[in-house]
């Protein structure tokens, strides 16, 4: 077993397997999840890592030997095992690292209706009791039922998103050997659309890319096929499918910013006057065109537990995050990569323009992109920007600090787990956005030498 407070993180649980996460670990981890919560039945699914199935089975020992029962839904995306707790009504555990590499996994747990557990909603207790039980046993008094999931969570997307009307879409999919490959057939099964896939086969070594969208090099693949097989756009997931990011028509990528805009329309269109989640490295484009679509724009902290709560407490019907992200209200207030997709895909087939003209009305701003800076003290680099800038700007410490000017501002935030301050910085105009990314990476970086 390594440290309990390394691998438990401030919305889940991530470890290098078996260093630092190991199956008497999980067994413990699963005791403490049925103790803190109460639970009566689990519904567990896992990803296609080498470590996952084992490690599932070890958590669902600890949930037995606790008199609980379980759903195992066997091989699943982490939105299908949202699905599967808001639609069963049960809490739920599932077995990813997401985008991390091979030798990671972790588990990413939900109360009944997908309602999230974090480090102030439960996470510190189950970590605690865990670090407790390891290495204790139990009799397995609770039963096990195996429940294939799949089909119900692709039908329950349909629902949420029809897409048998739209005109016919040549679409490129890289799966990154990740849950993907497990969700989309299922899910696209039937519809006007010309499937490409790439990567499909669930490997959890990721042989032919890291499955992380939104590293550049991750999405060149992708980008090359969209344009050789003329497609209308591409969809890249992340190894446990929680996240899409999107490639037009062109090969060129897709802000999530745009696409956060872009889905809020639509569900403004349904819901009119409701209430949207940005966080706040969003794009200044999300809020304002919310506004000039009748809608509330909510800004809040990044991280999914973080917009999970602020929609609950909102009712909000949808949020969005710049790391491709997207959570709606009908889905149990829940984050899935392939909704956020239908959507584009229905947008894009409802008409006729390209996806690259359709978007730009989504873009106005020039953006960054995250930019991390390894530093050795992270409280002494944010002083010294907060100096820098001390009458240039208006100061906010939501998260991080956020310093904002006529037209431009930026977001230093630093890493709950390595040291590391990730820089957004946005503009009207790309000069201006430019210099002010440089000049506080400047500062930044000096105090890391």
């Amino acid at each position: 077993m390594g440290d309990l407070a390394k691998i438990f993180k401030a919305y889940d649980v991530r470890g290098v397997v078996p260093d630092e996460l190991d199956e008497p670990t999980a067994e413990a981890v699963g005791a403490a999840f049925v103790e803190v919560t109460g639970a009566r039945s689990v519904v567990v699914a896992h990803d296609m890592r080498e470590s996952s199935a084992p490690l599932a089975a070890a958590f669902i020992r600890g949930v037995t030997g606790r008199g609980a029962d379980v759903v195992h839904a066997g091989l699943g995306s982490t939105d299908l095992l949202y699905y599967a707790s808001g639609s069963l009504g049960l809490p739920g555990v599932m077995f990813t690292a997401s985008h991390n590499p091979a030798q990671y996994n972790g588990m990413k747990m939900c109360r009944a209706g997908a309602v999230p557990i974090g480090s102030d909603s439960g996470l510190t207790q189950i970590r605690d009791l865990a670090a407790e039980l390891v290495g204790g046993t139990a009799v397995a008094t609770g039963s096990v039922i195996e429940k294939d999931l799949l089909q119900g969570y692709a039908d329950h997307l349909r629902k949420l998103v029809d897409l048998s009307a739209i005109r016919p879409l040549k679409v490129v999919v890289d799966a990154g050997n990740g849950m993907g490959g497990h969700t989309v057939p299922a899910v696209f099964d039937g519809l006007p659309i010309e499937l490409t896939p790439l990567y499909f086969e669930l490997d959890g070594s990721f042989p032919n890319h890291e499955a992380n969208p939104l590293e550049p090099a991750n999405l060149r693949d992708l980008q090359k096929a969209v344009l050789a097989a003329g497609a209308d756009l591409g969809l890249a997931f992340d190894g446990d499918a929680d996240r899409c990011w999107v490639i037009d028509e062109r090969g060129e990528s897709v802000s999530p910013s745009a696409i956060t805009a872009l889905v809020a329309t639509r569900e403004l269109a349904k819901h009119p006057g409701a209430t949207i989640i940005h966080n706040l490295i969003t794009s200044l484009g999300v809020p304002e065109i919310v506004r000039e679509h009748g809608g509330e724009p909510v800004r809040t902290r990044v991280g999914h537990s973080f917009i999970k709560a602020e929609m609950a407490r909102t009712g909000a019907v949808f949020g969005g995050e710049h790391s491709a992200h997207y959570y709606f209200r009908d889905f149990w207030f829940a984050d899935s990569g392939l909704l956020a997709a239908m959507h584009v895909l229905a947008a894009l087939g409802e008409q006729a323009r390209p996806l690259s003209e359709m978007v730009s009305a989504f873009s106005r701003y020039h953006a960054s992109g995250e930019i991390n800076s390894t530093v050795a003290d992270q409280r002494d680099a944010l002083a010294r920007v907060r100096q820098a800038f001390a009458s240039r700007g208006t100061f906010d410490e939501l998260d991080g600090l956020t310093v904002s000017g006529s037209g431009w501002w930026f977001n230093l935030r630093a890493s709950n787990t390595e040291p590391l301050l990730r820089l957004n910085a946005e503009a009207a105009d790309e000069t201006k956005m430019t210099a002010t990314r440089d000049e506080v990476l400047a500062i930044v970086r000096r105090v890391s030498e």
